[in-house]
Formats: C-alpha cells, sequence, structure tokens
C-alpha cells in the first residue's frame, strides 16, 4: 500500500487511519485495503490525529485551527454524522491524546490546553501551562491525570479537581517529549537540553541522564516489564537508546545504544505485547529490534525517509509514512519471523 503521508493513526481492532500532506483523511481496513474518506483534501494540514480507546470516536486537528470530532459506527468505523467542529483562529493545532479510560480529548492551544468530553458535548476544562507552548501533553494510563509539558517542567493535572493547582516536575530546559510507562509507575521526559529525566510518578526527584548526541526527541515504553520495570527506548539524532531499570529500587538505569540508522530517528515504537522495538529515520529504513536489543530486519521504504509510524493494538501491522511522502505498512507472517 502506498500514499501520500502526513499523519497515522490505528483504532482499537486495527483499523487505520491515515492524513496526507493536503489534508485528506483516509479511514482503511489494512487486510481488504476497503477505504473511507472522511475529509476530502484541502490543502491545510493535519497534524494530529487519534482515535479515542473504544474506537467510538477520531479526532484530528492541524493548520487550519479547526478541530474535527467524528462519532463512528462500529465495527465498520463509517461517520454516524459530520464531525463536531471546534474552532480556534490563527492557531496551529499539532497536539491531542485521548483519555485511556473515558472519551475525553485533551489538546493543545499555544500555552494552554483544554479538555472536551466527547459524550457530555462541552469543554469540561481549560488549563494554562503559562511557562511557554505546551510542547506534548500524555494522560496517565489510568485515566487519572493529565500531564502537560513545555518550558522549564512538566505539569500535572488531576482529572477529578481540575481547578486545584498542578503539581510540577521541574526541568532546566524544555520538556520536549513525554511518556508515562504503561503500569503508571514512571513519568520520563525527553528534554531540548539534550537529557532524560525518569521520575517515579509520585516523587519529585527524577534520575537524570545525559550524554544524548541532540535533544531526546521521542520516547516509547514498552507494555511488559522486563526485570523491574518496563523498558524505556529513546531517540536522539541518529542513536536509539534503551534503558533497562537496575534491579534495585533506588539504583538508576542502564543504556545500550542501537546505531543502525545513519540520518536522524524520527520514531520509535514497541510492538504491543512484545519487546521487539521498531524505528524509523530519515534514511529511509525501518529497523526491527528483537528483546530491544538485536536488530532482527530492515523493512527498507522510502529513501526520502520516514517521519512516523505505529503499531496496531494487535501488534499485527506496522505502518510508517513520511510528510509529503509514501505510507507503507508491513504485515508480521503467519509463522511469526518477520514482517513483509
Amino acid at each position: 500500500m502506498v500514499r501520500e503521508n502526513q499523519t497515522i493513526a490505528w483504532s482499537a481492532n486495527d483499523a487505520l487511519a491515515i492524513v496526507s500532506a493536503a489534508g485528506e483523511i483516509l479511514l482503511v481496513n489494512p487486510e481488504t485495503q476497503a477505504e473511507i474518506i472522511l475529509q476530502e483534501a484541502n490543502g491545510q494540514s493535519i497534524d494530529c490525529l487519534a482515535f479515542s480507546a473504544d474506537g467510538h470516536y477520531i479526532a484530528a486537528g492541524g493548520q487550519s485551527g479547526q478541530l474535527f470530532i467524528w462519532p463512528l459506527h462500529l465495527p465498520t468505523h463509517s461517520p454516524i454524522h459530520p464531525p463536531t467542529l471546534l474552532s480556534y483562529p490563527r492557531t496551529w493545532l499539532d497536539r491531542l491524546t485521548w483519555n485511556p479510560t473515558r472519551n475525553e480529548l485533551a489538546f493543545s492551544l499555544g500555552r494552554y490546553a483544554q479538555v472536551w468530553d466527547a459524550e457530555a458535548a462541552e469543554i469540561v476544562t481549560t488549563l494554562q501551562f503559562e511557562n511557554s507552548s505546551i510542547l506534548d501533553l500524555v494522560w496517565h494510563p489510568q485515566g487519572s491525570h493529565l500531564m502537560v509539558s513545555g518550558h522549564q517542567g512538566v505539569k500535572i493535572w488531576h482529572r477529578d479537581d481540575w481547578d486545584a493547582d498542578p503539581t510540577v516536575r521541574e526541568i532546566a530546559a524544555a520538556g520536549v517529549a513525554i511518556a508515562l510507562s504503561p503500569d503508571g509507575q514512571y513519568l520520563a521526559s525527553g528534554n531540548l537540553d539534550h537529557t532524560l529525566l525518569v521520575w517515579p510518578f509520585d516523587s519529585a526527584d527524577p534520575w537524570q541522564m545525559r550524554g544524548f548526541p541532540g535533544k531526546v526527541r521521542q520516547l516509547a515504553w514498552s507494555d511488559i516489564t522486563v526485570g523491574q520495570a518496563p523498558l524505556l527506548a529513546t531517540a536522539s539524532s541518529t542513536d536509539v537508546i534503551v534503558w533497562r531499570k537496575q534491579s534495585d529500587a533506588s539504583d538508576g538505569w542502564n543504556a545500550e545504544v542501537l546505531d543502525l540508522h545513519e540520518q536522524r530517528v524520527n520514531a520509535i515504537a514497541f510492538q504491543p505485547g512484545s519487546t521487539l522495538l521498531a524505528a524509523a529515520a530519515e534514511d529511509g529504513r525501518v529497523c526491527l529490534w528483537s528483546k530491544a536489543r538485536q536488530a532482527t530486519q530492515i523493512l527498507e521504504g522510502d529513501p526520502q525517509g520516514f517521519s512516523t509510524l505505529a503499531w496496531s493494538p494487535s501488534g499485527q501491522w506496522l505502518a510508517a509514512g513520511r510528510r509529503q511522502g509514501e505510507w507503507l505498512i508491513w504485515k508480521q507472517s503467519n509463522r511469526g519471523k518477520g514482517f513483509g
């Protein structure tokens, strides 16, 4: 499968949503290749796209400052009616994320974020970050907290009391990317000053990792535990670095560098239910690392490079694409050895 790509997202039952550089939004069945057009191309980029956890909604936003939220029929994923449209003139929407336990959508608007309740069809809160534009936001896996990062920190709001002051995790520079471990125990922040911070979720004292070749732009946690904690993968420049928690609870993390890529790594992700790590880079290759340690397969794709990567929830499919080029899907072989 090949098509111009901007952003990709998977639903809970392995339907794939794809956005072209011109703003076309497609829903694709990867098995049958059947397509549903949610939105025709309009020349406005879509920069963020996500299904709700239950697959009943899909949201998209981007250059136009418009946030679209479609309700979907299951299992076909056809739209029930035209989307809800929230307009934010002169605002570029580039971050959104669904609560994993409720149909609540958090999205960034410059220096503040809002949360939309899809069931009630209303904005339930507006959260001020203040220090800078928001660079990333993520929900706690249990849906209990929303974390927002930017210059000099991560702010953590409790969903049950949006009006309370947020908890702050301080950063010397800007938090470019944040991620919660799937067990909710660790919060990681990849930073502009070439550092990585990892906090126990209930502690303000982080482990700090230095020595990265550039800003730490991508983070990915495995959803299974290896030893004391899930694995944490980070991408900085051409390197992927995998962090394993040491056995003693008070000890830090051991690093292992995976350095097959020749140009910047733009996306990393663990296969659901395993420690197989995929990394996509501007050199046009997707590298698969068994146990996040040994290179087992290199998927040659686009000579102009990949910008995004996502596993289907079943782990059977892997999709990758680039900003102005094509998207590709690989399927795991029936023998379970490799993708093609």
